[in-house]
């Protein structure tokens, strides 16, 4: 009997050597997505040597699949909506017969209307941040233990300690600036060495890093920017991970991610997706090697790991009530991957945007990456907006420099990008920008040229695709690239206790900032309530001694923008423009308020913009 119940108590302590689970994810779902299918990750020390069956109304195991490491199993459900029920059912994990273990895992109901959500479109303006140099909301969550890099604001490329709170205690801020969107770089956990503030180092896809807050958090400052009238972006990152992501410990196939005898820096030559000579080298390091060592490769090409990145998407979308995605690097990645994932997420969310980072240099390139774009690779990358860089080169240097009819520069980049219109198959759907936290700070390019800035913005603002701006652009903060990435991502002044300028208010600002606030807001909000600039057809004239026309039109109004490039006043004929200005006899501008009257010649102020209404 004694030697009975030993064998009992030793059958039982073997077992229990399985019973752990570490991770499951996703880590809860919900009944009634379009997509029936989820495929649960789950991570633990030989769960691979378990059965595991469920049983729950409306949830059907479809296949256990085992990989090459024990310690994982994926297992693909089917949840029929018509029977399955919200609530936590049981997965029950068994050897010889005997339970190992029991995980509860769950199901929710969705919001009503989650998949009829709407989106950032080209009526909104979209504001970056990068929420560790934004605003401190609290100093608790400086440093966190568990967190391997401390707050250190004396060094520029440090943690600086912002986070979702101060975010949140702005959008007041925000809202009387005039945007009606946020795209916060990302803030999910980077529990790396260094470098972390930017957060493109990602160690957990389904946590909010706990210096920024929390998950819950991140779900009230969601549903404060939904009450306050703004749309929230979410950064995501797919092309690689941070070095210490929790399975970089132990990998579930050798194939997760993208290895090679020795390390492999991706080349960056992005020529490589399209050419058609290319050789395999090179497009394979393109493709496949590290941006840096910090940051391992992902394999899109890997079908879990790309079910489970598709899931973790929706995840986010339907558990925030986010409106947007931003993904990073859009075409570092397996670009049919890249289709696939877009279009599951635009096939649960049909009204959903995304834009992809997509950093080339012309805009044959960058339109090959948006959807339904015509090229002879057959391609469709199902990616509804991409980000003009094309256009922000032309804005890096055409407010500084002379042209004219022959030379291609100042107006003429403008004119020649736009004239190119013809590659993409939406031009609504273009985020257009002058900065953002990889490139030179814009004032400082303009060397805090203040009627440039205000050329620069009544551009972006009139022109088609949605524009988006960068934190602190609207105070004319600056910063060089050259000095480092930390010098263009600077604190926003006011958004520590220990500040002394406090630019969220217009008493704290100085006359310098209160300038270009004061200006961008009146634009922006003049921009809000006018479809014919959302929308609205474009025309454009070749500029003519470097001063650029182009109308905005609809059925209801005509919007006339004339920016006048020179350092002396200049004399505009009126009559090459009566195509658009047909029986229109004046023009109001809509931030001074003077209206023009349509004699054959209009007198323009040096380095000036004129938006006009016409009537």
């Amino acid at each position: 009997m004694l030697k009975k119940s030993m064998l009992l108590l030793l059958s039982f302590l073997t077992l229990s050597v399985y019973a752990q689970i570490d991770h499951v994810e996703p880590t809860f779902w919900w009944i009634g997505m379009k997509n029936p299918h989820l495929q649960l990750l789950v991570n633990g020390k030989n769960i691979a040597a378990n059965h595991v069956t469920i049983n729950y109304a409306g949830v059907k195991i479809l296949r256990v699949n085992k990989v090459s490491n024990p310690n994982y199993l994926f297992i693909d459900l089917m949840i029929d909506f018509r029977h399955a029920k919200a609530g936590i059912f049981p997965i029950t994990f068994e050897q010889h017969g005997k339970k190992v273990l029991t995980y509860r895992y769950q199901l929710k109901n969705r919001d009503k209307g989650s998949a009829k959500r709407k989106s950032f479109t080209s009526a909104d303006v979209v504001y970056e941040i990068m929420p560790d140099r934004f605003a401190n909301g609290t100093t608790t969550n400086d440093n966190v233990p568990a967190m391997i890099e401390k707050v250190n604001r004396s060094i520029n490329y440090g943690r600086h300690g912002g986070d979702i709170l101060g975010i949140e205690e702005h959008l007041s801020y925000l809202k009387d600036l005039g945007i009606t969107a946020i795209w916060c770089t990302p803030l999910l956990e980077n529990n790396n060495k260094n470098y972390t503030y930017h957060g493109y180092a990602i160690t957990d896809y389904y946590k909010i890093d706990p210096r920024f807050g929390s998950n819950e958090d991140y779900v009230h400052f969601v549903n404060e920017c939904h009450r306050t009238g703004i749309k929230v972006i979410m950064d995501m990152v797919s092309n690689h991970c941070g070095i210490n992501h929790w399975w970089m410990k132990d990998l579930p196939m050798k194939d997760w991610i993208h290895q090679f005898p020795t390390y492999t820096q991706c080349n960056f030559q992005m020529s490589t997706i399209k050419d058609t000579h290319v050789a395999m080298i090179d497009k394979e390091n393109f493709l496949d090697g590290w941006f840096d060592r910090s940051m391992p490769d992902l394999n899109q090409q890997n079908p879990y790991f790309w079910t489970y990145f598709i899931q973790n998407s929706i995840w986010w979308i339907e558990y925030a009530h986010i409106d947007g995605i931003r993904m990073d690097t859009y075409p570092y990645n397996d670009r049919n991957a890249m289709s696939k994932w877009a279009k599951a997420i635009t096939n649960e969310y049909p009204h959903f945007n995304i834009v992809g980072e997509t950093w080339l240099n012309n805009s044959v390139d960058i339109a090959f990456w948006q959807k339904d774009a015509v090229n002879s690779l057959h391609y469709n990358s199902q990616l509804p907006t991409v980000m003009d860089f094309a256009m922000n080169d032309a804005l890096s240097s055409c407010f500084n420099e002379q042209g004219n009819q022959w030379n291609g520069l100042g107006m003429s980049r403008l004119y020649n990008i736009i004239a190119n219109d013809y590659l993409y198959a939406d031009i609504n759907h273009l985020f257009v920008f002058a900065e953002n936290h990889d490139t030179q700070r814009y004032n400082h390019t303009l060397n805090g040229d203040f009627a440039k800035f205000k050329m620069a913005m009544s551009f972006l603002m009139t022109t088609r695709g949605i524009p988006q701006i960068y934190y602190g652009s609207e105070i004319g903060m600056t910063g060089d690239k050259t000095v480092g990435d930390g010098d263009t991502r600077r604190d926003f002044p006011g958004g520590w206790a220990t500040d002394t300028l406090n630019a969220f208010t217009a008493a704290g600002r100085t006359p310098f900032q209160n300038d270009y606030f004061n200006y961008l807001s009146k634009l922006l909000h003049w921009r809000q309530h006018k479809p014919v600039i959302h929308t609205g057809n474009l025309i454009h004239y070749i500029p003519e001694n470097d001063i650029y026309v182009y109308f905005r039109y609809n059925e209801k109004e005509t919007v006339m923008v004339i920016l006048n490039n020179n350092d002396t006043t200049k004399t505009l004929n009126i009559n090459r423009f009566s195509q658009c200005i047909k029986r229109f006899t004046q023009g109001t501008d809509v931030m001074t308020g003077v209206t023009y009257k349509f004699s054959p010649s209009l007198t323009l102020p040096k380095k000036s913009a004129l938006i006009l209404e016409l009537k």
